[in-house]
């Protein structure tokens, strides 16, 4: 039962997602067929195996898509050995596959501790189920049925226990090395953009202040005034990019308030209507909180934007829809929830978002996303991503207080 889970860790702990799936569903397959191969003997005579505990996990991590090829070489491999039980093995496992993987989707929403509560609770309803059928069976339950039903669930729900323990330990320490990685990105950026930004801001204001000057001589050509508007309008232009990288530097104090940010959410929101209007997008607006925190609004404020922005331009492409912007608290959180209708995005894509120079966007440059996770990573607050291709996205900000 630990052959996967160490593989997995060892191997390919780094690699992409969609390529540790597949690993994860041949490495399962591999462990289903040696406890099927290898069964646990009780003396008594009666045999039993812990075949369905990867199957189980599978199902509930990975869904019909992952558990339907175990269930072909479960029954295959089963019908190859042949002997008394195959039909039953097969109509058991049928029904296995059928009602598990119908959990998948609320499963994976739970925290850690309920996922493995409830991954060891499947286990035991499924060996209980197993159990009740083979009682019937038998008609008459001995002593040594008994003892055949206290191994069998002793067994299975504590190996499945410490098989999902061990599983949520790897995927909380897969996000801890991602998220302090993150950080130090965001660090290293934001020390660049302010050390940068301010170099180059003091030759700017400078050039600006002499043209401007230049252009009041009554000496000059209309021709060499229109020369200098256009010189000052590209000056003007530098110091907004200069402007937006120093966005990424530390909060400002000057910016600094102590609010639950209904004031800047309504102000984003009344910002970015006209642009929805624009492209057929509706804004449906929630706001339901009463903790404050201490932010940089203006961070906070082109956080928002850019996330609002992205919703109707992943929108764009469909014709239109709706952007749903929900503010509520949760356990001295502040919970930001902001989804569309969009095109969504694939788990790769996911993965990368808050990158530098990483778009989705043909156009894009990626600092609008990196200035976003820069702006919650100062507040210590956390983004989670969910998406689904041709469906939408869902962006969860969650804020501690």
């Amino acid at each position: 039962m630990l052959f996967p889970v160490l593989i997995v860790l060892i191997f390919f702990e780094n690699r992409p997602l969609s390529y540790n799936g597949k690993i994860l569903v041949l490495l399962s397959a591999v462990t289903m067929i040696l406890c099927i191969a290898k069964p646990i003997k009780l003396e008594m005579g009666f045999i039993f195996d812990l075949r369905y505990i990867p199957f189980i996990i599978v199902a509930l991590y990975g869904g019909y898509k992952n558990v339907l090829p175990l269930y072909l070489i479960l029954n295959i491999y089963r019908f190859y050995l042949g002997g008394g039980g195959a039909v039953q093995s097969f109509l058991f496992s049928t029904a296995v596959v059928i009602l598990v993987p119908l959990l998948s989707k609320r499963f994976i929403k739970l925290n850690p501790r309920n996922r493995i509560i409830c991954a060891t609770a499947v286990s035991f309803l499924t060996m209980g189920s197993y159990l009740i059928i083979l009682s019937i069976i038998m008609g008459t339950l001995d002593r040594k049925f008994w003892i055949l039903t206290f191994n069998v669930l002793t067994t299975c729900v504590g190996v499945m226990s410490i098989i999902m323990i061990f599983i949520e330990q790897i995927i909380a320490n897969i996000k801890n090395r991602d998220r302090i990685l993150h950080s130090e990105r965001l660090n290293v950026v934001s020390e660049l953009a302010a050390s940068v930004s301010h170099e180059i801001r003091n030759p700017l204001t400078v050039t600006s202040g002499f043209l401007q000057l230049l252009n009041k001589s009554k000496t000059l050509t209309p021709e060499e005034k229109g020369y200098v508007e256009l010189s000052l309008l590209e000056l003007n232009r530098a110091e907004k990019i200069v402007s937006d990288y120093l966005s990424f530097a530390k909060p400002q104090s000057e910016n600094m308030v102590y609010s639950n940010m209904r004031e800047e959410s309504e102000y984003t929101k009344n910002i970015i209507m006209p642009y929805a209007s624009i492209h057929n997008v509706e804004v449906q607006f929630g706001f339901d909180n009463t903790l404050n925190k201490d932010y940089d609004r203006n961070q906070i404020q082109q956080c928002l934007i850019n996330l609002y922005k992205n919703g109707i331009e992943a929108m764009r492409e469909k014709g239109g829809g709706t952007l749903f912007i929900d503010i509520t608290e949760s356990k001295q959180n502040i919970i930001i929830s902001i989804q569309d209708t969009g095109i969504g995005m694939t788990r790769e894509e996911i993965s990368r978002l808050g990158k530098p120079y990483y778009s989705t966007k043909e156009e894009g440059t990626g600092l609008g996303m990196l200035m976003a996770y820069s702006a919650i990573n100062k507040v210590k607050g956390n983004i989670e991503v969910d998406s689904e291709k041709g469906k939408g996205t869902t962006f969860l900000i969650t804020i501690p207080t």
